[in-house]
């Protein structure tokens, strides 16, 4: 309990003690007091009282502290705090959003430390926190740290020995100095070039929430920290390199060559066709099922269809999901779960998909794409076609280059083709999954190529209105 009723004595001398110098004060109906070597030693510790005393500080009468010296007793250590907010967050959080909360305070948690020396290898240290101390596992009903529960290697278990024993206090590590070594470490890569500025800025949002929760749910700050720091991250472009992004001739290519990889390439090209024709990510044509395509009859050849995209499957390991496996089950990206995006398909692609369905039916679950073992496609399955589909069809300058680097340059081949046939843009958002403003960052080069036509229209409808 807190009070203002304190008294504190003049300091007294009791001859024949190894520390004679004692002083005295009272905290309610409670008396405490401390005995030292030496007097200057004890006047010094009064003038602290005292001071405080001044300040109108309250004193614990159980300790007989004043506030704000209690308060820094009881403050925890930037990681200890780090800890408890990844545990608070994991339950709600979905696999790729745990790992993503992970990676960042595997970050900045190295900054906010009392000195460097003998830190460990940075690598060691990165995979200790993001690993093991910022990872949870289920004990009983509950969740606790992995580093907490299981055994941990000696390399693994040093490396958080040292964290654990250098870590500032969390009032500390929200001096603006500190955050601003924070900005800087969570807007650079490993290897010491700038990220890119969403992951710099994903990564600023998950500290700005642990010390938000440090402010308004565990009270040990006073304010939001990053009010008082004036900081502008480096300034880099999200925006596509539409250098590397396949035409719609080369993208026919490779979709054709990745069919003569064998069979796994043969039963892979309708799914690499619904990253092109219908602009899904990998992770969302990995869960599409039989029902979520619209077909129109055979006896329609031109006609369009629907593919209805309404879950995502996205890798990121066994570790980050409550089912163990290694892909996360939800929703639609930054949508509600039972949202879905119809997708027109031209036919082209409706006939891909027949095609695939009557020569290599569904899985259990309904799914039209499975891995060579039954279950769900890897990327490692995926991408090591691709790249065997580029080798058959790239030349040597264009494969050194980013040319169709990665399987989701489908994605960015489908939109931009879109964009340039004149789609309107709030549309190619929709059937991309994007909000329009997204849809602008990325793609702002070949949306603004077109105003020079929507002048012209503008211009025409003048005229036609003086007329």
């Amino acid at each position: 309990m807190l009070t203002y009723e304190v008294v504190v004595y003049s300091i007294r001398q009791r001859r024949g003690r190894s520390k004679p110098w004692e002083l005295r004060w009272r905290v309610g109906a409670r008396p405490h007091s401390k005995n030292y070597q030496l007097k200057p030693q004890a006047d010094g510790r009064r003038s602290e009282l005292m001071a405080a005393l001044r300040d109108g500080q309250q004193f614990d009468v159980e300790t007989g502290l004043p506030a704000k010296e209690l308060t820094a007793l009881a403050m925890p250590t930037w990681f200890e705090h780090a800890k408890v907010y990844a545990l608070m967050k994991w339950p709600g959080a979905a696999g790729k959003h745990r790992a993503s909360i992970a990676e960042s305070l595997a970050v900045v948690t190295p900054v906010f430390v009392r000195t460097t020396k003998d830190q460990p290898d940075p690598k060691v240290l990165r995979a200790a926190l993001y690993q093991w101390a910022f990872r949870a596992v289920r004990s009983g009903a509950g969740h606790v740290s992995r580093s907490d529960s299981a055994e941990v290697p000696a390399e693994i278990k040093e490396a958080l020995d040292w964290v654990a024993s250098n870590s500032l206090k969390v009032d500390e590590a929200a001096r603006p100095e500190r955050i601003r070594a924070a900005f800087t470490a969570l807007s650079t890569l490993l290897n010491g070039k700038p990220a890119a500025e969403n992951t710099a800025n994903r990564k600023r949002m998950v500290l700005s929430n642990a010390f938000r929760y440090a402010v308004e749910e565990r009270a040990l700050l006073s304010r939001h920290p990053f009010l008082a720091v004036d900081w502008s991250a480096p300034t880099t472009s999200d925006e596509v390199d539409f250098r590397y992004v396949p035409g719609p001739r080369l993208a026919r290519e490779l979709l054709a060559a990745v069919a003569k990889q064998g069979a796994r390439g043969e039963h892979l090209e309708a799914f690499y066709g619904a990253v092109y024709y219908g602009a899904a990510r990998p992770g969302e044509a990995a869960a599409l099922r039989r029902e979520d395509f619209v077909l129109p009859p055979e006896s329609e050849p031109d006609a369009w269809g629907e593919m209805l995209v309404t879950e995502s499957h996205p890798e990121v390991g066994s570790g980050w999901t409550d089912s163990g496996k290694p892909h996360d089950e939800r929703g639609l990206k930054h949508r509600a779960r039972n949202t879905v995006r119809g997708v027109p398909i031209p036919p082209v692609y409706v006939r891909m998909v027949r095609s695939h369905i009557g020569r290599f039916g569904t899985g259990p679950d309904g799914r039209i794409f499975r891995a060579a073992q039954g279950g769900r496609v890897t990327s490692n399955e995926y991408c090591a076609i691709w790249e065997a589909a580029r080798v058959a069809v790239l030349n040597p300058a264009e494969l050194k280059s980013g040319l169709a680097e990665v399987t989701y340059c489908l994605r960015h081949a489908a939109i931009s083709l879109w964009i340039k046939r004149g789609v309107d843009p709030v549309e190619v958002a929709y059937r991309a999954g994007h909000s329009v403003a997204v849809l602008y960052r990325f793609y702002a080069k070949i949306l603004k190529g077109g105003s020079a036509h929507a002048n012209r229209l503008i211009q025409e409808g003048l005229e036609a209105e003086d007329e």
